[in-house]
């Protein structure tokens, strides 16, 4: 029986086999939260969800990971992921697959809000294989389309910002990682008047937010991780939102990883569409901890309940899914769902 067309596969049939992937990766990391140890935390979460794409009927190329192969035992770079091939010989979708099993680490080890476990999905060559480094970015929602550059001054930025979302810059509200490479972002920005809101990690889940209304953020600025970089611009694909990234490689070894991997201008501006060029994506998110956008996972006597975040480029269809999981009968009070 011929295999169906990838966006098929990827946007209608393999959605919830996603999230499902995401869902054990977060509750894997939940029984870790606020124990302090940030490697416990991440070891759970990308166990949890490789062990889960056993179980999934793709031929998965994992493009972005936990690093290179020596690097990291499971979920490296160029890893293949999925369910065994059919015994019928039938060949299931292949499937490129950018992941972060536990964005916010310290987050999920210190129980701070807006831990999330992620995972992007196109069809091949519809993600960017980035190499591991920082990357210079600025994100905001849909309405901001064409009016960002990475090569002017903030307070440029801010004013086009503010124009197009029709308000005042000093009714702004930026999202900057706290990190000492920042200090002279945030005094720009405090300059022009608008407000910060600094954050120890998570600029991934920042950056959906941004893109979301109703969150009383407006954009994310600074530098950040390039492989986190590719995950938002497939979310920002599914969200229309506005996207630059410019790669930091500022070592000889970066620049020589990088043109291993097909990048030939390093001083390239990148948008959402450049960093997740894929005709077809699907982008899951489920939390971890409590945060802005999604509750945490809860443990309760009978099992636990996620909530996830789901989302298709093709449909423009954007999920929110509040599950509840069932390890073992209920008692005869019945369920009791927190």
């Amino acid at each position: 029986m011929p295999c169906p067309s990838n966006e098929t596969n990827i946007e209608r049939d393999l959605t919830f086999h996603l999230a499902r992937v995401a869902e054990e990766a977060a509750v894997a990391s939940a029984r870790t939260m606020g124990q302090g140890d940030r490697k416990q935390s991440d070891h759970a979460a990308v166990q949890a969800m490789r062990q889960a794409f056993e179980t999934v009927p793709i031929a998965g190329n994992i493009v972005i990971g936990e690093g290179e192969r020596d690097e990291a035992p499971m979920l490296y770079i160029g890893e293949r992921v999925g369910a065994p091939p059919p015994e019928d010989g039938a060949d299931f979708p292949r499937v490129d697959i950018a992941v972060d099993p536990l964005e916010g680490t310290n987050l999920c080890a210190t129980g701070t809000a807006n831990a999330i476990a992620v995972l992007a999905a196109s069809e091949p060559g519809g993600l960017l294989h980035a190499p591991d480094c920082y990357m210079e970015k600025i994100i905001a929602g849909p309405a901001c389309r064409g009016a960002l550059d990475l090569d002017v001054p903030v307070s440029q930025n801010l004013k086009s910002i503010a124009r197009r979302l029709d308000r005042d810059v000093t009714d702004l509200t930026v999202i900057v990682l706290d990190r000492p490479r920042h200090h002279q972002l945030i005094e720009d920005i405090r300059r022009e008047g608008a407000r910060i809101r600094l954050i120890g990690d998570g600029d991934l889940s920042a950056a959906i937010a941004v893109a979301v209304r109703g969150n009383g953020v407006h954009a994310v600025m600074g530098i950040g991780g390039a492989p986190e970089g590719v995950l938002a611009a497939a979310a920002m694909r599914c969200l229309h939102g506005e996207m630059l990234g410019r790669l930091v490689l500022d070592t000889p070894e970066l620049e020589e990883r990088a043109a291993r991997m097909g990048i030939k201008n390093p001083q390239r501006i990148y948008t959402a569409g450049d960093l997740a060029p894929g005709s077809h994506i699907a982008f899951v998110a489920t939390g971890v901890t409590d945060g802005a956008l999604l509750r945490g996972v809860r443990f309760f006597g009978e099992g636990h309940r996620t909530h996830t975040l789901l989302m298709t480029s093709g449909n423009n269809s954007v999920r929110f899914i509040d599950t509840v999981h069932m390890n073992r009968k209920p008692g005869p009070r019945g369920v009791r769902l927190y």
